[in-house]
């Protein structure tokens, strides 16, 4: 028996397994590729000639005539812009008292009905003087130098803070820490 040959046309005959892209096409990808890393890395080169800068309020600060204050009474006005009061005494004198409690550093809130400053973090409390009487903090609110220019405006300057100690009258300890007009 005798066979006959098998004969394939070009049309019947196993292409190869394609790969997806030809030479030229992974050409093309690399350098798409190389392209990309470059431009990532020139931005992030350019980046780095125009730094992250934190803008900070003025450490000083004027704060306004004397006779905007109220007698007895502590001013909020500064607290948001500043983190200040301004309180002024029955007899005159001012002083400033630095908005954060000595715990653990949250911004303490003025009770007018209760005369008391009070943490709403862990419940510090604070007399108007800034002696602390009541919660965890372990000191009375800090100070700030306050000062009268010569055209007639208190000025604050929070840059020379005078820390008070508990137990000590703060005239006592920091008689520069209280301004008399």
């Amino acid at each position: 028996m005798i066979r006959e040959p098998v004969v394939i046309s070009r049309a019947e005959t196993p292409k190869p397994a394609d790969s997806g892209l030809t030479r030229r096409g992974w050409l093309v990808a690399s350098w798409i590729g190389f392209a990309a890393a470059v431009g990532a890395g020139s931005t992030a080169a350019l980046r780095f000639l125009f730094p992250n800068v934190l803008f900070e309020p003025p450490t000083r600060f004027d704060a306004g005539f004397p006779s905007s204050y109220l007698p007895g009474l502590v001013d909020t006005r500064w607290k948001q812009k500043y983190g200040v009061w301004i309180v002024r005494r029955t007899d005159g004198a001012f002083y400033a008292l630095i908005a954060i409690c000595k715990h653990l550093g949250c911004v303490p809130n003025w009770l007018q009905d209760q005369k008391k400053f009070k943490c709403p973090c862990h419940g510090s409390g604070y007399y108007i003087n800034g002696m602390n009487f009541e919660g965890p903090a372990p000191s009375p609110l800090d100070r700030a130098k306050i000062w009268l220019s010569p055209d007639g405006h208190l000025i604050v300057d929070k840059a020379t803070v005078y820390h008070m100690v508990g137990g000590l009258e703060p005239a006592k300890q920091y008689p520069e820490s209280i301004l008399t007009v």
